[in-house]
C-alpha cells in the first residue's frame, strides 16, 4: 500500500491554501469555516474540510500521529475515511475550551452523522491513531504514546465502500485557522484481528 505520502498515489478533498509535504510529514495550515458534519441536531451540512486521502481496496490498518496548535473552539485534526458526502468516517482530537477537548469520532452512515467522545485535558496537543478495516466494519484506536492503543469504537457501515478514501484530515469550524502535523504514517495490512 506504500507511502501515504507519495503524491501520485494521494489526493485532495479540499486542499488548504497552505499546507507543506514531505517525505515523512505534512503540515496543514486549516482555512477558516471548514467541517465535515451531516444533519444531525446541528441541521447542518459542512463538507469542506481538508483531508489527505489514498484510494484503498480491501482491509487495512492506517496508523498516524497527529500534533496540533488549536487554537479555537472547535478545531480538529485526526484521520478520515471519505466515501462521499454522506458515507464517511473521521476520529479526532477536537478542542472545546481552555480546560478540556474531546477525543472522537463522527460516523456518518446515509447522510447522518453522529458523534461519540471524551473528554480529556485541552493541554494534550499530541494523539496517535490506529484505523482498522475488515469488509463494512471499523475499529478506531487511539494512543497518547504510540505504544499502548485504546479502543475507541468499533462500528459498522451500511454503504458498500469499494474505491472509498483514508487518509488525515483537519478542520477548523469557525472563523479561526490552527497548524496540524501528521508524522509516523503507514497503511498495511489489517492488524485488527478477527473475532474468534
Amino acid at each position: 500500500m506504500g507511502n501515504v505520502l507519495n503524491q501520485s498515489e494521494f489526493t485532495w478533498i479540499n486542499p488548504p491554501h497552505e499546507f507543506s509535504l514531505e517525505i515523512d510529514r505534512l503540515t496543514i495550515i486549516t482555512d477558516p469555516e471548514t467541517d465535515f458534519w451531516q444533519r444531525t441536531y446541528y441541521g447542518f451540512q459542512n463538507d469542506n474540510g481538508h483531508a489527505f486521502v489514498n484510494k484503498t481496496e480491501g482491509d487495512f490498518t492506517l496508523t498516524v500521529k497527529t500534533d496540533f496548535e488549536a487554537v479555537s473552539q472547535y478545531d480538529q485534526c485526526g484521520i478520515i475515511l471519505y466515501h462521499d458526502s454522506e458515507n464517511w468516517i473521521k476520529g479526532s482530537v477536537e478542542l472545546e475550551n481552555k480546560q478540556f477537548a474531546r477525543l472522537g469520532s463522527v460516523v456518518t452512515n446515509l447522510g447522518f452523522s453522529d458523534w461519540a467522545s471524551t473528554d480529556i485535558s485541552s493541554a494534550v496537543t499530541s494523539m496517535w491513531y490506529r484505523f482498522s478495516r475488515r469488509g463494512q466494519d471499523f475499529c478506531i484506536e487511539n494512543s497518547f504514546d504510540g505504544n499502548a492503543f485504546y479502543q475507541m469504537r468499533i462500528f459498522h457501515m451500511h454503504n458498500p465502500l469499494a474505491g472509498a478514501r483514508v487518509g488525515l484530515y483537519a478542520a477548523s469550524p469557525l472563523k479561526s485557522s490552527f497548524k496540524a502535523i501528521f508524522t509516523n504514517i503507514e497503511i498495511r495490512e489489517c492488524i485488527w484481528h478477527d473475532h474468534p
